[in-house]
C-alpha cells in the first residue's frame, strides 16, 4: 500500500509561478541646451567688437572643458556638459548676416525647444562690457539676430544674452566701429565680463532663467565676482 506524504496547509507550494518582471520606464532623452555665439569667421575678424559672441562661447568652452572642434551645420560645434546639463556650443561660420542658416538647421535637426536656445551677441545700445539676459525679444537691428528670427519664421521666443560694446565715438561709422578691435583696457574689462557671463550661464542651465537674470541684470552681480 503506497503512502503519500502529508501536505501541511501552512507549507509553501513546491513550485511558484514567477512574477513577471516589469522593466523600469526608460528615461526620456534630455534635449541639450544650444548655446550660440554670433560673429564673423576668419582671422580678419578675430578680436573685433562684432565677435564678442564667439569669444563668450570660447570662454564657456574653456571653463567647462568642452572642445569646439567639429564642423557641421555650417558651424563650429562642441558637445559636453555644464554640471549635469547636456550642452551644444555653436559658432556659425556663415558670416553674421546669414547666422540663421546654421542656427535654424541645428535647432530643427536636434528638435531643440526654443526655450533651450541661448543666443549671445554684441549690442551697441548697452554700455561697454555690460550684460543683459532676456527671455525673448526682437533683433534690435542686429543682422545676425535678424537672420535667426527670419529663419524661425518670426519666432522670438528664445533667450538672448547681450554683451554691450558701447556706441561709436564721435561721427565714426557704425560698421567700422563694430569691426574695430578692443584696446588693452577694454580687453581687461571683457575678461571680467566673460567670467561673469559664464557663471550666469551655469545658473541658467542648473537653476533656471529667473535666478540667472537676477544675477546678470542686478548691480550687485558684478560685486560678487570682484
Amino acid at each position: 500500500m503506497s503512502h503519500f506524504p502529508e501536505i501541511s496547509m501552512h507549507s509553501s507550494p513546491a513550485i511558484t509561478a514567477e512574477e513577471p518582471q516589469v522593466a523600469p520606464p526608460k528615461p526620456k532623452p534630455r534635449h541639450p541646451w544650444l548655446i550660440v555665439g554670433l560673429g564673423n569667421p576668419g582671422k580678419k575678424y578675430n578680436g573685433t567688437r562684432h565677435n564678442v559672441g564667439f569669444e563668450m562661447v570660447d570662454a564657456i568652452a574653456e571653463s567647462e572643458g568642452i572642445s569646439i572642434t567639429s564642423v557641421n551645420f555650417k558651424a563650429l560645434l562642441g558637445r559636453g556638459f555644464i554640471g549635469n546639463a547636456p550642452v551644444m556650443l555653436a559658432k556659425p561660420q556663415t558670416f553674421m548676416n546669414l547666422s540663421g542658416e546654421s542656427v535654424g538647421t541645428i535647432i530643427s535637426y536636434y528638435k531643440i525647444p526654443l526655450k533651450q536656445v541661448l543666443v549671445i551677441y554684441d549690442d551697441l545700445d548697452l554700455p561697454f562690457a555690460k550684460l543683459r539676459l532676456l527671455p525673448k525679444g526682437g533683433h534690435g537691428g542686429h543682422n545676425g539676430m535678424r537672420s535667426i528670427v527670419d529663419r524661425l519664421k518670426g519666432s522670438r521666443d528664445f533667450p538672448h544674452l547681450r554683451i554691450g560694446i558701447g556706441r561709436p565715438p564721435g561721427k565714426m561709422d557704425t560698421v567700422n566701429f563694430v569691426l574695430r578691435p578692443f584696446n588693452r583696457q577694454e580687453r581687461e574689462e571683457l575678461e571680467f565680463t566673460f567670467q561673469h557671463g559664464t557663471e550666469a550661464i551655469r545658473i541658467l542651465l542648473l537653476e533656471g532663467f529667473d535666478k540667472s537674470a537676477t544675477f546678470v541684470n542686478s548691480a550687485k552681480a558684478m560685486e560678487l565676482l570682484s
